[in-house]
């Protein structure tokens, strides 16, 4: 297994522990799984600037990093949902964005096509990730509500971007 497969692979087995840490709720915890996040995201960076330098772009690559990014973003907004710290509907544009541009690949992998991660798509990944390391430091509430502001309409508008980019794809009469 290439370098930039084991990086996605240990963002991978880092989601669980992630989540435990967050679950178990030791003094400090908090902290512990932030910097777990921050890892699996530096991994995120790495492993995509490996694979691209390197020319080791694989189809495991391809699939696994992008839904490894999903788990662990949708597992950190979960819990601060569950904590109250975020409301479910700003998680439930995420998770519906998410659904829908993957609904849009298919589509256009069906058309022949493929549908490389698009700026947008990256800013939203890194902002999203910033925003929720963010989010695990004692914030007064506004920047919170910055930090749900930044990751909504960073999402919003890299969904609109691809349906719109790749619209010749959405032939709704086949």
């Amino acid at each position: 297994m290439n370098t930039p497969n084991k990086l996605t692979m240990l963002r991978v087995f880092l989601i669980p522990v992630f989540l435990v840490v967050l679950y178990i709720g030791f003094t400090g915890s908090r902290y512990v799984a932030m910097c777990i996040f921050a890892i699996a995201s530096l991994t995120d960076l790495a492993d995509g600037h490996l694979a691209r330098s390197r020319d080791q772009i694989t189809d495991f690559g391809k699939f696994m990093d992008p839904l490894a990014d999903k788990v662990l973003v949708i597992a950190a907004l979960l819990w601060f949902t569950q904590i109250q710290l975020i409301p479910a509907w700003a998680v439930l544009i995420v998770v519906i964005r998410e659904f829908a541009v993957t609904g849009l690949r298919l589509l256009i992998i069906d058309n022949g096509r493929v549908m490389a991660a698009g700026t947008s798509g990256k800013i939203k990944t890194a902002s999203t990730m910033v925003c929720i390391l963010l989010m695990f430091l004692p914030l007064p509430q506004i920047l919170v509500y910055f930090c749900v502001g930044v990751i909504v309409l960073v999402t919003l508008y890299s969904g609109v971007e691809y349906f719109l980019k790749n619209k010749d794809s959405l032939n709704w009469t086949k």
